[in-house]
């Protein structure tokens, strides 16, 4: 921008003042200006000359001035002047423009006074709004009062309404009270009345109010009315429930509980009226519930089939039980003594309903007690179910149950105490334990715990019950005369029958749930049963008789208890063992009575050599006598042993086992002989005397075949 300003100071440096001959000449007014030299230069400081030089060297204007080689003074004069014409010129532009300044000059004042007016105007304007201003935070202030007052008024409007609607008595309440039935809308105002009642009582602020002292005593008035008048409803309800052939349950759940409020209302506002309305309940419910169980124990009691007495233990002889005793009762009830047969199906009819007395009396049914033991008490459950539902519900006390209940389990435990002495079938006794135990399971899946106390009671009552029973048939065993018992015959034995069965029996009932004491107890028979067999096999002139005598029990016993639990236990692993010593002893036994000079000869000398120089080497004429014996009648003895063991087994599994038990010994016993005969001097000349072994494989598998 320099360099531009000073081209132009040089385009007009120079220039001819033709051109301003004809305008005003400013000079002819100021006369020459003169730029007098500073006589004082000598003062003037020097210092940072040298930066400055520095600074302009670069600079075109002065490299130009220098570059021309003029003389500073001169070229300054020349610029002094072209400033002097610029301003000249300048101020004659202003005269001529002289006029419009005027008029701009006097345009500014017309709206200086305009302005200044309108100054005047809006300071009114502010003063006008600061008074606005003013009442309008005054409005505001008014309002935030007036709110809060509206605020507490309503606040007092509600709390007051709620006084006045939660003390007064409206006259309809009255009425309904008073004249009206006990109904729904009966029921929903005595609501209202016991939170009016509550709600006079509960604030002490309500205590103090005269309106109390106006409401109260009508208040105690329709208090006093309305326990009662519900008292007399409920007392009239309760009646009902002794009406014959009354369904309680129904009773209960469609009209008592639809009136549970009454209960909840004289509970809270009429304490001694409800304690004489729980009175006439818990009077009421024992009595019915008494009569009616009662009533079907003893119906239950004609169709008791009576399965043991005293005198039906397992060691006592048959003749000595009194068959004449049993004249009403079927010779098939006999088996169940010591079976459980059929009589395990209860335990899977756990759930079953009760039975109907009447029904099972028409079609001359009869049961063991079992039977009707796990009935009454399926009717005593789903009572006892019922009524405590009811009484949590209806008064929601728990304890009115048992005080209700208390005539139910006396008439019960009367009938169990006569029952329970006499009671001498031990598998009924372990079957009416499993019935406990699983009504136990049943109770706890439903949750209710109201019969624990009672369920125990009769559990710890069967077990001594049980327990002492159990101890008779194991007296009876111990006890036993072998000389009533013993018969002269080898098939099992009742007694061992008896023993059987009734093992078996207690068997597969401990078998879901693991007992311990049973398993000792029943140790303790078969120790008993073992020794009273021996005693009775004693009496058995032969030996083989008292041998098949005891493979007869043992077969017999372990076929029964492998019905009871496949899998085997203790006591059928010891029957087992006894079963196969006393097989090998009856197989030696049989051989002995058809060859018994060859067994004599095998176990004596056939293990010695021949060749050996001993004081009587075995010779040909010791043998030959023995293999002409067996070839000329081995298959009529075969024969014999066959017929020996068809008619000495009951058991023709068992019979036919031994029978090839026996032949595979005698194969053994003269295999042996045939290899000493090959070791014998001579023996060759006996070649065409001896039984080839294929020959009595034949026999043998032939009497396989036959089995």
């Amino acid at each position: 921008m320099a360099a531009v300003a000073t081209n132009k100071v040089e385009q007009s440096y120079g220039e001819t003042n033709d051109d301003q001959k004809n305008i005003f000449d400013l000079g002819a007014f100021v006369g020459d200006l003169t730029i007098e030299e500073d006589v004082s230069s000598d003062d003037i400081s020097l210092e940072g000359l040298q930066q400055e030089l520095e600074e302009c060297k670069n600079d075109d204007v002065v490299a130009n001035i220098l570059s021309k080689g003029a003389k500073l003074r001169e070229y300054t004069k020349g610029v002094e002047n072209n400033l002097r014409q610029v301003e000249l010129d300048s101020i004659q532009d202003y005269i001529h423009e002289s006029d419009n300044l005027v008029s701009l000059h006097d345009q500014i004042r017309e709206c200086d006074s305009i302005l200044s007016q309108m100054e005047t105007l809006l300071s009114g304007f502010q003063a006008e709004i600061g008074s606005i201003s003013s009442d309008i935070k005054i409005l505001q202030e008014n309002s935030m009062d007036m709110g809060l007052k509206l605020k507490n008024r309503k606040v007092a409007e509600s709390k007051l309404a709620k006084f006045v609607e939660d003390i007064i008595v409206p006259p309809r309440m009255v009425d309904i009270i008073v004249d009206g039935e006990v109904n729904d809308e009966f029921l929903r105002t005595l609501e209202i009345l016991s939170k009016k009642l509550k709600f006079v009582e509960v604030d002490p602020m309500v205590k103090a109010s005269k309106a109390l002292k106006d409401v109260q005593p009508e208040l105690e008035k329709l208090r006093q009315k309305a326990v009662s008048k519900t008292f007399d409803f409920v007392v009239q309800k309760l009646y009902a429930l002794r009406k014959p052939k009354t369904n309680i349950q129904i009773l209960q759940q469609s009209v008592l509980l639809k009136y549970k409020y009454i209960i909840s209302f004289l509970k809270e506002h009429g304490s001694e009226v409800y304690t004489e309305v729980r009175g006439a309940y818990i009077d009421t419910m024992n009595k019915v519930l008494s009569a009616h169980f009662r009533a079907y124990i003893l119906a239950l009691e004609k169709l008791q089939l009576d399965i043991a007495t005293y005198s039906d233990l397992i060691g006592v002889e048959t003749r000595s039980t009194g068959l004449f005793l049993r004249g009403r009762e079927p010779l098939k009830n006999r088996s169940a003594v010591y079976a459980l047969g059929e009589r395990i199906k209860i335990l899977k009819e756990i759930d079953e309903p009760a039975l109907i007395p009447h029904i099972a009396e028409a079609s001359s049914s009869k049961y063991p007690y079992e039977v009707l033991f796990r009935s009454f008490h399926k009717l005593l459950m789903d009572t006892a179910t019922s009524e405590y539902h009811f009484c949590d519900d209806f008064f929601g006390e728990e304890s009115i149950f048992y005080e209700i209940f208390a005539g139910p389990f006396a008439v019960i435990d009367e009938h169990f105490n006569s029952i329970l002495p006499n009671c001498y079938d031990a598998i009924g006794l372990m079957l009416m334990i499993r019935i406990i135990h699983q009504h136990q399971l049943t109770m706890s899946r439903r949750r209710i715990p109201c019969l624990d106390l009672y369920l125990d009671k009769v559990n710890i009552s069967l077990w001594p019950r049980f327990k002492m029973v159990f101890d008779m048939h194991l007296n009876s065993l111990r006890n036993a005369n072998v000389k009533t018992l013993w018969e002269d015959d080898v098939h099992p034995h009742y007694v061992m029958r008896r023993y059987a069965e009734f093992t078996a029996s207690l068997i597969r009932l401990n078998v879901e749930y693991g007992d311990g004491q049973p398993d000792l107890n029943l140790e303790r028979l078969r120790m008993a049963v073992d020794d009273l067999l021996i005693k009775l096999a004693k009496v058995f002139p032969k030996t083989k008789l008292q041998i098949v005598f005891l493979i007869n029990n043992y077969d017999m016993t372990i076929s029964v208890l492998k019905e009871a639990s496949p899998d085997g236990g203790k006591i059928q692993m010891h029957f087992e063992e006894l079963l196969k010593s006393n097989t090998a002893l009856f197989v030696e036994e049989l051989l002995l009575e058809h060859f018994s000079d060859i067994i004599k000869f095998v176990k004596t000398r056939a293990s010695e050599d021949p060749t050996s120089s001993s004081e009587k080497p075995i010779a040909v004429g010791e043998v030959e006598p023995l293999v002409k014996d067996f070839a000329s009648r081995w298959k009529g003895a075969i024969e014999l042993m066959h017929k020996d063991v068809i008619t000495s087994f009951s058991s023709l599994l068992c019979g036919m086992e031994i029978l090839r038990a026996a032949l595979t010994q005698l194969l053994l016993y003269y295999t042996r002989l045939s290899d000493c005969i090959k070791r014998i001097v001579g023996g060759s000349a006996l070649n065409k005397d001896l039984v080839s072994i294929s020959s009595i494989m034949y026999e043998i598998k032939k009497y396989s075949r036959t089995f």
